[in-house]
């Protein structure tokens, strides 16, 4: 993840439990082009505009909170590129001792809302949209018995529906003739597949699939992907996958397959970063270390080349050494633990790195 999206991600996460005694809270968007001055004047509006407010308790909150907004305009000769996100208030928990607060965010892409709401709560949504990552792809995995259809969302891997069929082996029982068997499977296989087809359709309709994955363990995923496939998702097939599971193993094995395909995904470059570490630290290698103590000392004597660390960790304990890296010209790389590996490292302690010699 990169730092300037995890930094947002952590202000959100705060600026969630936030909340107002009354509609006291200022969030204010602006969008990446606006005219600064107009900006300010619509500020300086809203200040004569609260002054009007019956209650002195959030007239004084109110004002507080635009007045500082108005003066971190001041500090900008233009909007910056992408735009400016604000957030101010009285975010103190005791009646009669406001705590003013403001945060101001430059935006990680061309921010297009433009918006000004005084609440109970800050309006994070369409912060949160900008961070989300945007890519998702489609997974199936199948053979005659199961299906499960799923999604990959940035690293994460979601199973979504899983499917059962009532399509018997291939040997039958008993007196039933064997031409008569094989068709009586045939039948309820491609009643299966249909109906895999239809649901897979509704599925990924509610999503903004990028591509889609299908795999499994015989020869099933083949006739489905090449006879059964709506169009519109043929359209978006990135490849067939020959793995051992459905279920969600059988998911977790497709994307693990498909590294060839998704190899500039997220998931698959985090995968291989943690995979390459722990490999290396089970041979012994004596070019990495791990654990907070050893990382942080080779960090301050500028002996780390590069840093592994799980954003999921006390944002004082990551930032600290993202701090530090900085300082000492030294590669970061945030790990989060929506992938197995992932999980693992941070069992592990989360803190990790390789040396610039040894």
């Amino acid at each position: 993840m990169d730092e300037k999206i995890y930094n947002i991600k952590k202000l959100i996460e705060k600026l969630e439990n936030i909340r107002g005694r009354h509609t006291e809270l200022v969030s204010f968007y602006i969008p990446a082009g606006s005219d600064l001055p107009s900006k300010m004047r619509q500020i300086a509006d809203e200040i004569s505009t609260a002054s009007n407010i019956k209650s002195k308790t959030v007239r004084k909150n109110v004002t507080a909170a635009l007045e500082k907004i108005l003066q971190e305009l001041k500090k900008y000769k233009k909007v910056p590129e992408n735009g400016l996100i604000i957030f101010s208030g009285n975010i103190s928990e005791e009646e009669g001792n406001p705590r003013y607060e403001l945060w101001a965010i430059e935006p990680p892409e061309p921010l297009n809302v433009s918006l000004y709401r005084c609440d109970q709560t800050f309006i994070l949504d369409p912060l949160k949209e900008m961070i989300e990552n945007k890519k998702t792809y489609g997974l199936i995995v199948l053979d005659s018995k199961q299906a499960d259809i799923g999604i990959l969302k940035g690293k994460a891997i979601i199973n979504l529906k899983e499917m059962d069929s009532i399509v018997p082996g291939k040997f039958r029982k008993g007196g039933q003739s064997a031409v008569r068997f094989q068709r009586e499977r045939e039948g309820l296989l491609r009643d299966f597949l249909k109906s895999v087809a239809q649901k897979a359709r509704e599925i990924f309709s509610q999503y903004k699939i990028e591509g889609l994955l299908v795999g499994g363990p015989g020869p099933v995923k083949e006739e489905f992907a090449n006879n059964f496939l709506p169009t519109e998702l043929k359209k978006k097939l990135l490849g067939i996958k020959d793995i051992g599971y459905t279920g969600d193993y059988g998911l977790q094995e497709l994307v693990q397959r498909s590294e060839d395909l998704l190899k500039e995904e997220e998931v698959m470059k985090e995968k291989r970063i943690v995979n390459e570490f722990l490999t290396k630290l089970a041979k012994g290698d004596n070019d990495v270390i791990y654990g907070e103590a050893e990382t942080w000392q080779a960090l301050e004597n500028g002996m780390l080349g590069y840093l592994l660390i799980s954003e999921d960790l006390p944002s004082e304990t990551v930032n600290k050494f993202i701090e530090k890296a900085k300082e000492m010209g030294t590669h970061v790389e945030l790990i989060s633990r929506d992938t197995r590996e992932g999980e693992q490292f941070f069992e592990m302690g989360g803190i990790a790195g390789y040396l610039r010699y040894t």
